[in-house]
This record gives C-alpha cells, sequence and structure tokens, in this order.
C-alpha cells in the first residue's frame, strides 16, 4: 500500500513560479509545501523539514537540478527520498538522462497547476509500487 503524500519540498529559482506551485500544492492539493530557491539553501533547510518528496527545478543558477540531486542524495537519510525533476526540457532524451541520475519522475513547464498535485501523487505511487 503506497503511504500518504503529506510533506513536498520545492526548489525552483523563479519567484512567480514558486508563487504558483504553492497555491497548485497547498490550495489544490491540500499538502504541506516548504520552498526554497537554490539547491545550496535546499541542502540547508532540507534536513530540517524531512519531506516525502521533492521537487526540483533543473535550471537554476550556481547549482543546477542535477548536481543539487547529487548532493542531496549525500544527506544522511536522504539517498531514498523521491525526487521530481521540473522542467521545460522534457524531451524522451531529457526523461531518461533525469530517470538515469536517480529522478521518480519528471515533469514539464509550464505545469498545469490544477493537475500539478495529481501528477505529484502518480509519482509518488509509481515510486512506491516500484
Amino acid at each position: 500500500m503506497t503511504p500518504d503524500l503529506k510533506k513536498v519540498f520545492c526548489v525552483e529559482d523563479e519567484m512567480d513560479i514558486q508563487t504558483v506551485a504553492r497555491v497548485a500544492l497547498e490550495t489544490v492539493g491540500n499538502l504541506t509545501v516548504e520552498m526554497c530557491s537554490s539547491g545550496s539553501e535546499a541542502l540547508k533547510v532540507l534536513p530540517g523539514y524531512g519531506p516525502d518528496i521533492i521537487l526540483l527545478d533543473v535550471m537554476m543558477p550556481e547549482m543546477d537540478g542535477p548536481d543539487t540531486l547529487a548532493a542531496i542524495r549525500q544527506l544522511p537519510g536522504f539517498d531514498q527520498v523521491p525526487v521530481i525533476f521540473m522542467t521545460a526540457k522534457v524531451m524522451d532524451s531529457d526523461r531518461e538522462h533525469y530517470r538515469s541520475l536517480g529522478a521518480a519522475g519528471v515533469i514539464a513547464k509550464p505545469f498545469d497547476p490544477m493537475k500539478l498535485a495529481d501528477q505529484v501523487r502518480e509519482i509518488w505511487a509509481a515510486h512506491h509500487e516500484g
């Protein structure tokens, strides 16, 4: 049985996308959300939050999504937390590359705010079925 998804951690450098994602996940999806604006900030905040799943923007300044994912996997207790990449680059080859890095799934940007929570839950369920 798939455990309930409750806590989402989202790393996104664009404030407008943060706002839309928060509304989509909290108001529409009834989830608890913590936001960060960069990979380095995420690495500081993540251990104290303990999310069920992580949404991670691919293209960010300084530390991009793949670099952030690699660093997250080094944090104690975060080697198995599912990570979903969010990106405008969603060709099949890109999806395969992100999965090879350890992503549980990929969500295309721009995303539909009314469907984002459902997309996250689908990837969550698939990750637990496994």
